[in-house]
């Protein structure tokens, strides 16, 4: 369960823009904190479920129920079919990144249940950000799937023994795709 908030994930939960977040966090009407050393705001889970109750805006907005699937990918092809077919879906919630860097910061903030994680990255490759993120006690039970076209089979059974749960081969079948990352998630 997501305990911290960016404005940003705030304003998507209570469908409202992020400025009006911005506004009613500047003003004292949902209670907060700065990131030392940044602008960046964050609002706990009992500050937002508050403001939330106090403005009428329905709980059930907070939590959706589907699961959380990370995508990291540098294509933008591929990033924008697998949000398409698994945003259609209805059971998943997708976020997406397109360097290990950016995974990393994403599976902070989000908390995916599931990272679709392409092998080979601009600043890393897949296993490094798959050891970093298993690592992680807090992210254990993230299931990790690599995706790529380009991977030789001794690098495959490294990955597996790094913690991804399926290797993936590009180009991939959505429907087969899916079917895998309900498997993994354990939803029908």
């Amino acid at each position: 369960m997501k305990e911290l908030f960016t404005t940003g994930e705030a304003a998507e939960v209570c469908r409202v823009s992020q400025q009006t977040i911005i506004r009613c966090f500047d003003s004292g009407r949902v209670e907060g904190f700065r990131v030392p050393g940044s602008k960046f705001r964050r609002i706990p889970r009992t500050s937002l479920v508050k403001f939330m109750k106090d403005n009428s805006i329905p709980i059930e907005y907070l939590d959706s129920g589907r699961k959380k699937i990370l995508v990291v990918d540098d294509d933008p092809e591929i990033v924008e079919l697998l949000v398409d077919a698994l945003g259609q879906d209805g059971r998943f919630e997708v976020k997406t990144a397109s360097s290990g860097y950016e995974a990393g910061m994403q599976t902070q903030v989000f908390r995916p249940d599931l990272i679709l994680l392409d092998y080979m990255l601009p600043d890393v490759n897949g296993n490094v950000v798959c050891q970093t993120i298993k690592r992680n006690p807090e992210f254990e039970d993230i299931a990790i799937v690599i995706v790529s076209g380009v991977v030789k089979q001794d690098e495959i059974e490294q990955l597996l023994k790094s913690g991804a749960v399926d290797f993936i081969k590009k180009p991939f079948n959505i429907g087969e795709l899916t079917a895998k990352i309900s498997q993994y998630l354990h939803i029908s």
